[in-house]
């Protein structure tokens, strides 16, 4: 490990050591006199006083303010959905013969792809979407009963709801979660236009139940005393024109 004579400096593997006074612990054993810290490189001529400390953090500048910016709640409510549309026999694939018997539909909705559109008006909100469904009709040809055929349609149904929405305005905020299916109903025989103009009954009405819970919220000021006040006083002050938007498309 090393020579410990007086006459020889104590040697290690992670470089040079330095006496107890290099190190500034006070009187040499040998030397009875302090010396500098040569070993840390210093160019203090005094004693070793190594009592390192991180540098001061630089801390952000202390708010002004003991206020505090919260979502306040206007208002929750459940609310439902239809989506829905009337489709032609010549819509599916194959097509269905005019004249067919239907024997069974079934729907099969895409909840992972429903797309939506809400925007808020005084006092109401405003949602607009389309959800994608798979559709499988199994039919026989019009005057027989057998074979029991297939056709299907991949689509979207448009669906759109205005709820009342008492204090809401238009720079509030909408949260709302994923739509729950709460039925689904499939009416053959409705009326639909043809290609010549002509009312038919070869057409099939889909029909989806939604259930949603729209809660809009408001950006607003609390005081150290639990005081509040809006962020913007005037955001429900009525227009003289009727709000009109154009919703990207799906």
């Amino acid at each position: 490990m090393g020579n410990f004579g007086k006459n020889n400096p104590m040697h290690s593997n992670w470089g040079s050591a330095c006496s107890d006074s290099d190190w500034g612990f006070g009187n040499d054993s040998r030397f009875n006199h302090k010396k500098p810290c040569k070993v840390c490189k210093s160019h203090d001529q005094s004693a070793c006083n190594c009592n390192f400390r991180s540098a001061a953090r630089q801390l952000a500048a202390p708010l002004n303010s003991d206020c505090v910016l919260v979502n306040s709640v206007v208002g929750s409510k459940a609310v439902q959905k239809v989506a829905e549309a009337t489709l032609p026999f010549t819509a599916f694939a194959p097509a269905i013969p005019a004249g067919s018997t239907i024997v069974s539909v079934s729907v099969v909705p895409n909840l992972a792809g429903v797309t939506r559109n809400t925007t808020i008006i005084r006092d109401k909100v405003i949602n607009i979407g389309l959800i994608p469904v798979a559709i499988t009709v199994t039919y026989t040809a019009p005057g027989t009963t057998t074979p029991i055929l297939t056709a299907t349609l991949s689509t979207s149904l448009p669906f759109q709801e205005h709820t009342d929405f008492p204090g809401a305005c238009p720079e509030d905020m909408v949260v709302e979660p994923p739509l729950v299916v709460e039925g689904i109903f499939a009416q053959p025989g409705v009326p639909v236009i043809g290609t010549t103009g002509l009312v038919s009954a070869n057409a099939i009405l889909v029909k989806i139940v939604l259930r949603t819970t729209i809660t809009v919220t408001r950006q607003v000021i609390v005081d150290s005393h639990g005081g509040i006040c809006d962020v913007n006083e005037r955001r429900c002050e009525t227009t003289t024109t009727p709000t009109t938007n154009t919703l990207p498309a799906p």
